[in-house]
């Protein structure tokens, strides 16, 4: 079916939903027709086209509804119609509005240069993006329709589309198992980059056409006939290996004639069992080449691949590669992790425990982006998402995916953070060996555990899966709150001796319920945290049970948590000659280390740092106190760049690359169209102003980029 013979009644058809469920589908179709109405593509069809043939593709996956419905919008933020996100939020719910405008975001992406940081970055980018991985699902299927359609694109653009698919997206369909698409997108690219060599291998495959298929037919019948005559129920298919693969092939060193499974056939029953009694009969009728048996049953693939191998001799004399899967196996094969996304959101079906490793460590690097600084984020992609994969084994036979060079600790903590946080040695094929050994291909682990042991500090050293680092992490957070509560437990029991007062006189119900509801605390231990952590002093605490609050300047507190400004104690601020002090960053003007400050003392909450220019605190003239910045501090901060860009589409791959360059984090930006053109709303990390102003100097360089200050 040609492109344009693609229409929203095909699609209907297919559908597996509910009466509400298909009227909503409907619904998004309609306003994307009156969205794209008038709009063609440069082959001249009408617009409506791309989005009903990338929907096509993504129903044949079996993804959920949302992705069905944001499929069929996915373009309507960036093709100059009327449409905004509060639109499609309110007419088809957050999640779709929220799709929609990643996918948004990542089609404004284009790889820079041909160098490997380049594409590492685009991929962290376009990855970092797509917290539900739906996006992705969406932006391969419009790639492959617009790489299926790229002969209305002028050669270079086309090239150009075609690298970027083979270095990014290619790589992330494998990941998530989406073997459909990515065998497609490979032929394809193969196709415009190498067309001379794409011609030869499909020249050759032509000539030989017709005695291939014959050659197919034959031994198809041949082996039904021995499946049926064993009572086996089964199903049969037989392919001619594509075009890629053969480049592939012959691009490792292979000759032709040394490429064995030209002649695929693929066997579908209905059990793991029957698929080793299949490969059985089949064994014992043909003879099998030597090394060709794979179980990628017992050992599944890195991208959750399971299905049994072998090459035979035909009759003919003809090699012949025969793949053996149940009709699951299948599925997750050729849909990966796009079909069963919606099969976790509905509970209808079990998914397997190699899927849930590869969902969990894809939500892994995906929390880390905000958390790590470029060059790690980097490495956790290379190795996490990206990187070459293993596979070892417990001693139940149980399959662990992990990344290349992957320790004991982490298999650990893929197995269950108690295990993790109590190992305390390691056994691997009956060895024992150090928790920093790195774990190999078919590595059977055993990990030995103390319930009394605890991680170690020593540990992020050598771990490599972000799911290990971050247990790591948390647990040696949770053990300095408990140190901070016994400190701060002690300092109030001091100062409440040194007082020659008695302790259930202070920290009685009453005194205690006063204390928390003054404070804003939840309990007993919040208290003692806060006095451990210095927000408050005993004397202060004390003072507020005899109602004596003379002493409220001995405390300077912070309140405000944001998702990104944390409570500080690490000496940037100073007051008086004291560096103890604690402070909050303003979120109305984001100060940096460099900026004239001012420090505004909240009631009962402390010294918020503000610029000393910040309107929000003109007439606070009685509550302002001097402070300065540390010299001798060395942090980061994150501030607020806003930008005006006029006719520049690639302006965010520009402030990237540029800020990849200056090694600027953007955490976070926000577009929103004005008359006259864009503006884009920056968060930055920066270590001081000097930074900060040569940064904002850079970007005014940039093509019809302009810094608002």
């Amino acid at each position: 079916m040609k492109d344009n013979e693609i229409n929203f009644e095909t699609i209907y058809d297919k559908l597996d939903f509910d009466e509400k469920t298909l009227k909503k589908i409907k619904e998004a179709y309609l306003y994307a027709v009156n969205e794209y109405a008038g709009k063609k593509r440069l082959s001249g069809a009408d617009y409506i086209t791309h989005p009903l043939n990338v929907t096509n593709i993504l129903t044949d996956l079996n993804v959920d509804d949302t992705t069905i419905i944001a499929s069929l919008l996915h373009d309507v933020l960036d093709k100059g119609t009327s449409a905004t996100k509060e639109d499609l939020k309110e007419k088809f719910g957050e999640d779709v509005a929220n799709i929609v405008l990643n996918v948004s975001k990542i089609n404004k992406l284009e790889l820079q240069d041909d160098t490997e940081n380049s594409k590492i970055y685009l991929r962290k980018v376009l990855v970092g993006l797509a917290e539900d991985p739906r996006v992705i699902f969406i932006k391969l299927a419009d790639r492959l329709h617009n790489l299926r359609t790229s002969y209305a694109v002028k050669e270079e653009s086309r090239k150009k589309t075609a690298k970027e698919t083979m270095d990014i997206l290619v790589p992330i369909a494998h990941r998530l198992g989406i073997n459909s698409i990515k065998s497609e997108m490979e032929n394809l690219c193969l196709q415009i980059l190498k067309p001379d060599v794409y011609n030869d291998i499909l020249e050759r495959l032509n000539n030989t056409t017709s005695e291939l298929n014959d050659n197919l037919l034959k031994m198809k019948e041949d082996l039904s006939h021995l499946l049926i005559d064993n009572d086996i129920t089964f199903e049969i298919k037989g392919r001619v290996k594509s075009v890629y693969s053969i480049y592939h092939k012959l691009q490792s060193g292979k000759n032709w004639d040394s490429i064995y499974d030209i002649l695929a056939l693929r066997i579908f029953v209905k059990t793991e069992a029957l698929c080793y009694t299949v490969i059985g009969l089949i064994h014992s009728k043909y003879r099998p080449v030597p090394k060709r048996f794979k179980d990628y049953i017992a050992n599944p693939k890195e991208n959750m691949y399971q299905s049994l191998h072998t090459t035979v001799f035909g009759d003919d004399g003809k090699f012949y590669e025969i793949q053996v899967r149940t009709y699951e196996m299948d599925e997750i094969a050729e849909k990966g992790i796009a079909s069963h996304w919606s099969y976790k959101e509905k509970g209808a079906k079990k998914i397997q425990t190699i899927m849930e490793q590869k969902l969990e460590m894809f939500r892994n690097i995906i929390e880390s982006a905000s958390n790590e600084n470029d060059t790690n984020f980097e490495n956790t992609m290379a190795n996490n998402l990206l990187g070459e994969l293993i596979y070892v084994y417990t001693p139940k036979g149980d399959v662990i995916e992990l990344p290349k060079d992957a320790t004991p600790i982490d298999f650990a903590y893929r197995i269950h953070s108690r295990v993790g946080d109590t190992t305390v040695g390691a056994i691997v094929n009956d060895n024992i060996v150090p928790l920093s050994y790195k774990l190999q291909n078919n590595d059977v682990v055993k990990i030995i555990t103390n319930k009394e042991a605890l991680p170690s500090n020593d540990w992020l050293s050598f771990v490599k899966t972000e799911q290990a680092r971050s247990k790591i992490k948390a647990f040696f957070s949770k053990k300095d709150r408990l140190e901070l509560i016994e400190k701060g437990k002690s300092i109030l029991e001091k100062e409440i001796r040194r007082r020659k007062l008695g302790y259930n006189d202070i920290i009685n119900d009453q005194n205690l319920n006063k204390i928390l509801k003054d404070l804003k605390l939840n309990n007993l231990e919040d208290l003692y945290l806060s006095l451990g952590s210095l927000r408050y002093t005993a004397g202060y605490i004390i003072n507020l049970t005899t109602e004596d609050k003379h002493n409220i300047d001995d405390v300077l507190i912070e309140k405000i948590k944001p998702r990104i400004d944390k409570t500080k104690n690490n000496n940037d601020i100073i007051v008086d000659g004291n560096t103890n002090i604690m402070y909050s960053l303003a979120k109305c003007c984001r100060p940096v280390k460099g900026d004239d400050i001012i420090g505004f003392i909240t009631k009962g909450e402390g010294i918020s740092v503000h610029k000393r220019n910040c309107p929000n605190i003109k007439d606070a003239n009685l509550r302002l106190i001097d402070i300065s910045w540390n010299k001798d501090a060395d942090n980061t901060y994150y501030t607020n760049v806003e930008l005006l860009v006029s006719q520049n589409k690639n302006y965010l791959a520009d402030l990237i690359a540029l800020a990849t360059k200056e090694k600027i984090t953007i955490a976070e930006f926000k577009n929103k169209e004005v008359e006259n053109g864009t503006v884009c709303e920056l968060l930055v990390k920066v270590n001081n102003k000097d930074e900060l102003d040569r940064f904002k100097s850079k970007v005014n360089k940039l093509k019809n980029v302009k810094v608002r200050e």
